[in-house]
């Protein structure tokens, strides 16, 4: 398993930047070769489920995930989703949260342990880099896109 994490300070209110992060299908907008699925009815709640389908000609996998913390930013207070990945293939969880960040701006952080099954720990620093790199330019077009 490997951890990362990745801070941003978007130019916008917290609720908007939750609102970009946490729509789910739009996630497969910004992430390669990635449709995202929504098995649960909305609106997303504690329970809610989602499969983000990764598919490379015959190589795909499933990366199965539920919420299971979901509380939105208000009052002033930061929100927090942390999602679990229920996957055969991708194990661990994701957090996203969101609250008022400097001059007005959101603060955003997304935190993430991540672990490919059958995958030995000597890729750990390779799958780190990748999933690190990966993460940042899809939660930078998600803020960046209304």
């Amino acid at each position: 398993m490997v951890f990362f994490s990745l801070e941003r300070t978007p130019p916008l209110p917290p609720e908007e930047a939750w609102r970009r992060l946490t729509r789910w299908p739009r996630h497969a907008d910004v992430v390669p070769l990635t449709r995202i699925t929504v098995t649960t009815d909305g609106p997303t709640r504690e329970g809610t489920a989602f499969v983000a389908r990764t598919a490379l000609g015959p190589l795909r996998f499933d990366d199965r995930m539920e919420v299971v913390v979901w509380r939105p930013p208000a009052d002033g207070e930061p929100g927090l989703c942390r999602l679990e990945k229920r996957g055969r293939v991708v194990l661990g969880w994701a957090e996203i949260e969101v609250g008022p960040g400097p001059s007005g701006r959101s603060r955003v952080r997304w935190r993430e342990e991540l672990g490919v099954r059958f995958l030995p720990g000597v890729f750990d620093p390779l799958l780190e880099r990748t999933a690190r790199a990966m993460f940042s330019r899809a939660v930078n077009k998600l803020l960046r896109q209304a």
